[in-house]
């Protein structure tokens, strides 16, 4: 059998998109345009809504990163200088922590830890996280020796005396020599620690939440179509509704483990229970993308930084999608406010060229045994933390104004799309986002729409003939999500231009108005004309 080149690469995927008109190949691209080889050899421009799915906050081949990155190369940047000094990393480490600074109105130092992609970037901090964990848990079991120790002593010193209610709770008479009952009681302590299984790390992902498809990450993920096969592989995390604090409540009084302690308090000995550290973390995007571009609420972030410090499990938000100012600010847990143990940086960090991510680590979790244990060949190397550098430099220009651009354009789009939902409104349920991270989430017609529909809203393929539809018929290129096939997910860059907005509205209103007359001739008329 003969095997086209294209059969080596995503063969399946490859099939599946060519069914709806997505297989076409960009040969360049500039800002929010890419341009498709057409049939005839030409070029065909294509205005961009995916943006490398969120990486292209500065547009494609943003003409100051590319200049920067053409000067890197030209001056012979050394890429691979493990275990040497890495004066850019550090530079990129220090711009983020003055912003984690300003956007969180803290002092406190945040560690980075490098990393290629933003699945690495998640796996950096759950790793962190149990190292932290397992380090707590024996700091507290070593701690709870030495307090046995410390009465021991306190008592054969005669300065304190077991509790009458604790010798009465030994089954013990209060005539018991103490050493006798301490013998006890350290027995009972160690008995009822070892029927406290404690050792498994607790991990808390949200319903509908995406952090990777890596061997850990894919864990943490929540759609099932991603994480079933691999459910054998790792631990497996509690998935807790999103904006349901008494869900999350509910699953931290579950998961919490007693350990017992000695305590010797005004000359008398007695035990207290403690909570044993067995929470890993608690995963939380501030925009939800795969899952159908779904904000956490304002109360919600309130209630779970009120939960996860009560409980004492870490944090860790992940800001791959949302962070780097799409959201219209750096960081958008920010605006929540939500502040993290751990922040996870990518895609639009690299400026659309680079291939790199961060996780930041605030000083009061970090270990700094981590990096001895952690390493990546490509991580923090001068070329990828040169581009992030100008990536940072060019957000932060004049006072940070490309994140009030983001927070304007995403306004104006979703006004305009608000617009065309008003008109078909039983086409079109929501349209929701933050700043440039925006969904547009179709109504349920599989049992009221064209045969069309019917057959493919079942199938999680609406989506994708949709956007079949908007690439070939308006030359606009969207994507549904992984999780909510029915949701277009929109994540253009600042360089989004009102004509642009304007010929995506258009788009959208001749797809609503082929849907609504059921018409399918002319929902898959491209399918047979094809320009490119």
């Amino acid at each position: 059998m003969t095997l086209h080149a294209n059969d080596l690469v995503d063969t399946e995927l490859h099939r599946a998109v060519s069914q709806v008109g997505l297989d076409v190949e960009y040969t360049r691209s500039r800002g929010n345009t890419m341009w498709a080889r057409g049939k005839d050899g030409g070029e065909i421009p294509v205005t961009d809504f995916i943006s490398g799915y969120g990486s292209l906050i500065l547009g494609h081949n943003n003409p100051e990163v590319v200049a920067r990155a053409k000067e890197l190369l030209d001056r012979d940047t050394p890429v691979h200088a493990q275990v040497s000094l890495r004066p850019e990393a550090a530079s990129v480490a220090a711009a983020l922590n003055r912003i984690v600074h300003r956007e969180f109105d803290t002092t406190e130092p945040h560690h980075a830890v490098f990393a290629n992609s933003g699945a690495e970037a998640v796996e950096v901090a759950v790793k962190h996280a149990e190292m932290d964990r397992r380090l707590r848990l024996a700091e507290l079991t070593g701690a709870v020796e030495e307090h046995i120790a410390e009465a021991r002593s306190a008592v054969a010193r005669g300065t304190a005396v077991l509790a009458p209610a604790l010798l009465a709770a030994l089954g013990l008479p209060a005539t018991t020599a103490p050493e006798t009952a301490l013998d006890a009681l350290e027995a009972r302590i160690h008995a009822f620690q070892d029927s406290h299984p404690d050792s498994a790390p607790r991990l808390l992902s949200l319903v509908g939440g995406f952090h990777g498809k890596l061997m850990g990450s894919i864990q943490l993920t929540h759609n099932p179509q991603f994480r079933t096969p691999f459910t054998e592989l790792a631990a497996q995390p509690r998935f807790v509704p999103v904006n349901r604090p008494d869900a999350l409540r509910a699953v931290f009084e579950a998961e919490r483990t007693p350990l017992l302690d000695v305590t010797v308090k005004d000359g008398v000995v007695d035990v207290v229970e403690r909570d044993a550290p067995v929470f890993c973390a608690l995963l939380v995007e501030p925009v939800q993308g795969e899952g159908g571009i779904v904000p956490v609420s304002a109360e919600f972030a309130k209630e779970l930084q009120a939960l996860c410090a009560e409980f004492d499990c870490p944090i860790v938000i992940d800001e791959v999608q949302t962070g780097a100012g799409r959201s219209g600010a750096f960081f958008a847990s920010s605006l929540l406010p939500l502040r993290g143990d751990y922040y996870t940086l990518a895609k639009s960090l690299g400026g659309g060229l680079a291939k790199t991510s961060v996780t930041l680590i605030r000083e009061a979790r970090y270990r700094p045994q981590f990096e001895l244990v952690h390493s990546s060949t490509f991580a923090k190397d001068a070329f990828s933390s040169g581009i992030a550098l100008k990536v940072l430099e060019l957000l932060e220009a004049d006072g940070g104004a490309a994140y009030g651009v983001a927070a304007e354009r995403g306004a104006r789009l979703v006004a305009e799309l608000e617009a065309v939902r008003a008109e078909y409104d039983d086409i079109i349920a929501d349209v929701r986002g933050l700043g440039l991270l925006v969904g547009v989430e179709f109504a349920d017609r599989s049992a009221v729409g064209s045969p069309m529909v019917r057959q493919t809203q079942p199938a999680g393929l609406f989506g994708f003939l949709v956007s079949g539809f908007l690439l070939h018929e308006h030359r606009i290129r969207v994507m549904p999500t992984g999780s909510a096939p029915n949701t277009l997910r929109l994540e253009p860059s600042i360089a989004l231009t009102d004509d642009e907005i304007a010929r995506l509205a258009d788009g959208l209103r001749e797809v609503c108005a082929v849907l609504r007359a059921d018409d399918d001739a002319r929902l898959t008329a491209f399918v047979g004309a094809r320009a490119f």
